[in-house]
This record gives structure tokens, sequence and C-alpha cells, in this order.
């Protein structure tokens, strides 16, 4: 992958093992994992403390495989406002370097809204933003079946990725990045919240054309962590998208 930028001190990482002191080396793993803890992760106030929460169990499992963490996973329940019961997994682990490196790298304890362009190397972009993605982004697909009354061929398989953040600078961030390095740019809003109990997001949405160069550069090769349902939706969905044929269009004199 070419020379790995780095900023002040050589960063070194040593995966699998106890997180330790010392500056730590950008790889796959490491670069997933700070994607998942920018979105669903906390630094505590403790200065030492990190802990990921998720509903997805995989992900905790995915998050400890990458750090190499031997800390136990914890679990809740919550009642939703449906009236359903929903299980949160957790896992924490106490490391000071490791958490005054995330804060030298731009995260903060109070890092909603203020989540900054971070120095991921371009080599490991991608794996970062998997990580985002599998952490507060979507992939949506469904059928538009809209005018398939008035002829079949305007059936349309519909596919977007969408990533989201109450940092706006953040996600403009993401852009510019994704615009840089494969030329896609994807539209941007912001989401005011009615609700003054409920944070205002933003969101940075790719549509179908920029989600097919998007999803094999996010998979660009197997067993990398990440969700393994929303690879799955995005690979389906990708390979049905790529087997129909172009409609073709006739000009009228």
């Amino acid at each position: 992958m070419g020379s790995i930028p780095t900023r002040g001190s050589t960063i070194f990482f040593v995966p699998r093992k106890k997180l330790s002191i010392g500056d730590f080396e950008w790889t796959a793993d490491l670069a997933y994992a700070v994607g998942l803890i920018v979105t669903d992760g906390c630094l505590s106030g403790t200065g030492r403390h990190i802990i990921l929460k998720s509903k997805d169990i995989e992900q905790i499992k995915n998050f400890k495989k990458c750090l190499g963490l031997k800390n136990k996973i914890g679990s809740t329940k919550k009642i939703l406002s449906s009236g359903s019961t929903a299980t949160y997994y957790r896992v924490q682990f106490g490391d000071v370097k490791f958490y005054r490196w995330l804060v030298s790298i731009g995260l903060t304890s109070a890092k909603t809204y203020t989540v900054p362009s971070l120095p991921i190397p371009d080599a490991y972009f991608p794996d970062f933003l998997r990580g985002h993605l599998d952490g507060d982004g979507t992939i949506t697909t469904y059928v538009d079946n809209y005018n398939a009354s008035k002829n079949e061929a305007y059936r349309y398989t519909r596919l977007f990725i969408r990533f989201i953040s109450a940092s706006e600078f953040h996600l403009r961030w993401i852009q510019e990045t994704t615009q840089r390095l494969l030329g896609i740019h994807g539209d941007f809003w912001r989401c005011i919240s009615k609700d003054k109990k409920r944070v205002d997001m933003s969101q940075l949405k790719y549509m179908k054309k920029d989600s097919k160069i998007l999803i094999p550069w996010l998979y660009y090769k197997k067993d990398l962590p990440c969700l393994s349902r929303k690879r799955d939706k995005a690979e389906i969905t990708l390979a049905n998208i790529m087997n129909i044929p172009r409609k073709e269009y006739t000009r009228t004199a």
C-alpha cells in the first residue's frame, strides 16, 4: 500500500495483543475500530476507558478482534417506544495510552458535535469508512414499482448508502475525501429535529451510481471486519443491478 503518512512521532500498533504504551501504527483493523469508536463508541470522562455499544453482537466481537481485547461482553435490555424489547451489547476496556492517542487524532469524551477530520491514511480510509457505515450508516435497497404498471421495464432496483453524524464538519470531510479518492460526490443535507430533546443530524447520501463505485471499495476483499448483514445486502443488490440489462431508448424524428 506504499508508505504510510504519519503525524508527529511514528505510530505503532500490535493487533491481538494487550494495548500498550507507545504510539500506534495504522492498520486495516485499527482504522475499522476507529470508525466504530467515532460512531458507536464513547471515551469516558475518566481519561482511560473506551466503551462500544451496539445492538449487533457481531459488531462488538469484530471490535474486540480488531483490538485484541479479552474483555467480557455485557448486555442490557431496553424497552422501545413501540413497547418491544431490544438487547444492547457493550464492551469496555481501559488503556490510558490508547485513550490519549485517540484524543491526539481528534476525538473527545463529548464528541457528538465535535468529531473533526481525522488523520486517516488514504490506504486505510476504506476500512475506517466501513466501520463508520457499520456504526451509524445505512444501506437501503428496494424495488421501485411506481411505473411498472405501464411497462415492466420501468421496474427499478434502488440502492443508496447513507452516513449520519451530528457533526456537519465531519461529514463534509468524508464527502471531500471520497470525492478526492473515488471521484464520487454524494448529496449532503442537514436534518433539523422538531423535537428539542433530539439532536440535529447531518446526512451524506450516495445514490446508486455512486454506490456501485463505493461498495467494491469498502469491501475490497473477503474476511474483512464488517457487519455481515450489511455486506450481504450491498453485494447481493449490486450483483442484481449489474445483471439487469440496460434499457434501450429510441428517438423519434
